[in-house]
C-alpha cells in the first residue's frame, strides 16, 4: 500500500490517470494545486504525487517544471497519459450563463465552443476543472468546463460533452518521489533532465544538443524556464530517450558536465507506450 498525492480535488483529470496506476489498497489524496502535491512528498506526507506536465494541445505545464528543476530534489518515477475530453455543466435549472470556471489549459482547448455559443462569457481561472465543477456546486459560478465525471460527483447537469477544439487530446502526467533507488533499464525509457548554463552565451544550447546528437541520443521534449535568478536567465528542461545507465545516455551527461554549471537529474523511468 504507497499514498499518492495529486492534483485535485476529486474529478480531476489527474485522479482519473492516477487510478490507472494504482489499486484499492493505496491512499489517494487531492491536493489544491501542483505545488501543494509536490510539496506533501517533499514533507514525507505521500510516497508519490501524479502531476501533469504536458498537453498535446496547450503544452507544458509551467508550474510542474519550475516545481522539480528547483527546491529540494524530486525524481520522477514513471508516466501515464490520458485523453481529455471536456464538457459544460451547470446546476440544474440554470438558465443564462454569463460566468464560466474552468483551468486556463482547459479553457485553451475550447476556445472554439465558447467563442460560437458563449461570445460574451467572462472566463473565470482555477486551479484545476474539478475545483471548477465544485465552485459551481457551491453556486459561486454559473458554468464550469470540466471532465464529464466531475458533473455526477459534485450533483451538476451537463449541458454540452465532448467540446474540446481537437478531439484527439492528450495529457501526459508525471509520477513523482524522493530520489531512491533507480528502475532498471527497459529498452524504452526515458531521462529527464534540468540543465543550467553557467553564463548565457551563443551557441549555448546548440552545445548541449551537439552532446546528444553526435551519440544518437534522440530528445522528445525541450523547454526553457527562467531561473528566477535575474531577468534573461533560463535553463533547459530535457527529455531524453532511454536510460541513464545506457552507454550513449550515460556519455552524454559526461559531455554535459564540461558545459553546465549545474545538473539536476530528474529520473529515468520507463515510458508509457502510447507515450511519444
Amino acid at each position: 500500500m504507497s499514498t499518492y498525492a495529486y492534483l485535485g480535488p476529486v474529478g480531476t483529470f489527474t485522479e482519473a490517470a492516477l487510478k490507472k496506476i494504482t489499486s484499492a489498497s493505496d491512499s489517494l489524496i487531492p491536493y489544491s494545486n501542483v505545488t501543494a502535491a509536490l510539496m506533501a512528498v517533499r514533507e514525507g506526507k505521500a510516497d508519490f504525487a501524479l502531476v501533469p506536465i504536458e498537453n498535446s494541445v496547450e503544452g507544458v505545464v509551467a508550474r510542474t517544471l519550475d516545481e522539480l528543476a528547483t527546491g529540494d530534489p524530486l525524481v520522477i518515477a514513471g508516466e501515464v497519459t490520458l485523453p481529455v475530453s471536456f464538457s459544460l455543466m451547470a446546476k440544474p435549472g440554470t438558465q443564462k450563463i454569463n460566468r464560466i470556471a474552468t483551468h486556463p489549459h482547459a479553457e485553451s482547448q475550447c476556445r472554439a465552443f465558447i467563442a460560437k455559443n458563449y461570445p460574451n462569457a467572462e472566463i473565470i481561472p482555477t486551479a484545476s476543472t474539478a475545483a471548477a465543477a465544485e465552485a459551481i456546486s457551491r453556486g459561486e459560478f454559473d458554468a464550469a468546463i470540466a471532465a464529464e465525471v466531475a458533473a455526477a460527483h459534485y450533483g451538476l447537469e451537463v449541458i454540452a460533452k465532448n467540446i474540446g477544439d481537437n478531439n484527439g487530446a492528450v495529457t501526459r502526467f508525471v509520477l513523482v518521489s524522493k530520489p531512491g533507488a533507480l528502475s532498471a533499464p527497459t529498452g524504452r525509457d526515458r531521462t529527464s533532465l534540468a540543465l543550467y548554463i553557467d553564463i548565457d552565451h551563443a551557441g549555448a544550447l546548440l552545445e548541449i544538443l551537439t552532446e546528444f546528437a553526435k551519440r544518437d541520443v534522440n530528445l522528445t521534449f525541450i523547454q526553457s524556464r527562467p531561473t528566477g535568478r535575474v531577468l534573461g536567465d533560463y535553463h533547459f528542461i530535457i527529455d531524453a530517450e532511454g536510460h541513464v545507465n545506457d552507454p550513449s545516455v550515460s556519455q552524454a551527461l559526461e559531455g554535459l558536465r564540461e558545459i553546465c554549471d549545474e545538473i539536476r537529474f530528474l529520473g529515468s523511468y520507463p515510458r508509457e507506450s502510447s507515450a511519444k
